[in-house]
């Protein structure tokens, strides 16, 4: 296998099947951040020397074609190359000769993935956010559509108080809205440049660090040279709590819809094509797609967990153990994108129970809605509470099935026009 560090051995190939692992596959989702890192690199080796003017211009359209070869689909990683990085260099020197070996001066493979990483990171969150944002739009506008039809609310998993489908829909794009500030949090941490830290010591070579931040659109650097490698896990880990934060409120919101959709429940439904059947029991619609985004979401939620487990207890500094990182958020990225838009797809063909109260088992409901107007007409609480509970242990308790909610954030008064106040803020970045 071809390897930029290569001193004339060769590692055994049990030895290097084992430490590559899924490398190589991992890597091609870095390919076009390399070619864009390395565009940015050679334009300031160009400004402090280390490249001539004619030199910077053959390698930024050698680059440009690489970049174009890749996203039409067209890059392959060859069997005997090593990495993303390796394959770039390859390219260059196959076609330039000695130029395409200057490319590598002033920065390692440790800064160079670093970079690739922060840069697939930034754009894989922006992705997020947008798909997050279309799915609280739909969440807002169900609210908006279902706020007058009540459903039952439960705590410990018992009837207890009046709901709506509006306060439930807008429940759950308010979550979004906190977890929005998870992103952009993640984002900015993401966002700054290590490009010049080297393999975590810096360089000799003059680098003009300011240069690469603003041609990679970076908001700020990794000033420390040990600090810019420290970042490594940092980065993901942030990131891995991101979409954990959203993964949260997308499995509690499929584990709702796995629940409503028993007819038991009768809450809400779905076209028969949404949901899928038994094999000896013709009666069955299962909510097949809630449980996978369930259990998908599950999975993502761990990937922060097992990142932090990878990254403790090593000394600062490269160590190969950071490779492992991209098995662990490259999937679960993949994940929460599919999970997101599922959800999307799922709620644009809900269907709503809009007579669930006529139910008489859900008198009881209005049990602190009587409380309340007994003790607004005058009636200690404690008194207000005590006769109504006397009414329903003798079965005697008669039930008017109306709220008055008005403060915010109530039945009567949602508030959605502020939660999307609140995500529009939340949002950018």
């Amino acid at each position: 296998m071809a390897t930029l560090w290569s001193k004339g051995t060769k590692a055994s190939d049990m030895v290097e099947d084992f430490t590559v692992g899924n490398d190589r596959i991992l890597d091609m989702e870095l390919a076009k951040y390399d070619v864009i890192g390395s565009k940015a690199h050679i334009r300031m080796l160009e400004s402090i020397g280390l490249l001539t003017a004619e030199e910077l211009d053959i390698l930024t359209k050698a680059l440009n074609e690489i970049l174009g070869e890749i996203e039409a689909g067209n890059f392959v990683l060859e069997d005997d190359v090593e990495d993303i990085h390796s394959q770039v260099e390859l390219l260059l020197t196959r076609r330039l000769g000695d130029v395409g070996k200057k490319i590598h001066s002033g920065r390692s493979r440790n800064d160079q993935v670093l970079v690739d990483i922060k840069l697939f990171l930034r754009d894989e969150l922006l992705k997020i956010r947008d798909e997050v944002m279309e799915l609280f739009d739909i969440l807002q506008s169900l609210s908006e559509k279902y706020k007058d039809v009540m459903l039952p609310g439960y705590t410990h998993g018992q009837v207890a108080m009046p709901s709506s489908f509006g306060l439930w829909f807008g429940a759950y794009a308010e979550a979004l809205a906190d977890d929005m500030y998870m992103l952009r949090g993640a984002y900015h941490l993401v966002n700054q440049n290590p490009l010049g830290s080297a393999a975590g010591y810096g360089s000799s070579f003059p680098l003009d660090r300011d240069m690469t931040t603003k041609l990679l659109d970076f908001e700020d650097l990794d000033y420390n040279v040990i600090a810019a490698q420290l970042s490594r896990g940092k980065s993901e880990k942030a990131a891995a709590s991101a979409i954990g934060s959203i993964a949260l409120t997308l499995n509690k919101f499929a584990a709702d819809c796995c629940l409503y959709m028993c007819p038991n429940f009768g809450f809400i439904s779905f076209p028969d094509e949404l949901t899928t059947g038994s094999s000896i029991m013709p009666h069955k619609k299962n909510p097949d797609v809630w449980e996978i985004i369930r259990g998908n979401c599950n999975r993502v939620l761990s990937s922060e967990n097992e990142i932090a487990l990878l990254c403790s207890n090593m000394p600062h500094g490269y160590h190969r153990d950071f490779q492992l990182l991209k098995d662990i958020l490259f999937p679960a990225l993949t994940l929460i994108h599919k999970c997101i838009r599922m959800t999307g797809f799922m709620l644009k063909e809900i269907r709503v129970n809009e007579h669930i109260l006529d139910a008489p088992i859900y008198d009881y409901l209005f049990t602190v809605e009587e409380v309340n107007r007994r003790a607004l007409s005058g009636m200690p609480f404690r008194d207000a509470y005590k006769s109504v509970g006397i009414e329903v242990n003798e079965g005697k308790f008669h039930a008017e099935k109306s709220v008055h909610h008005t403060h915010a954030g109530s039945i009567g008064n949602l508030c959605n026009d502020r939660i999307a106040a609140k995500m529009k803020a939340a949002s950018k970045f």
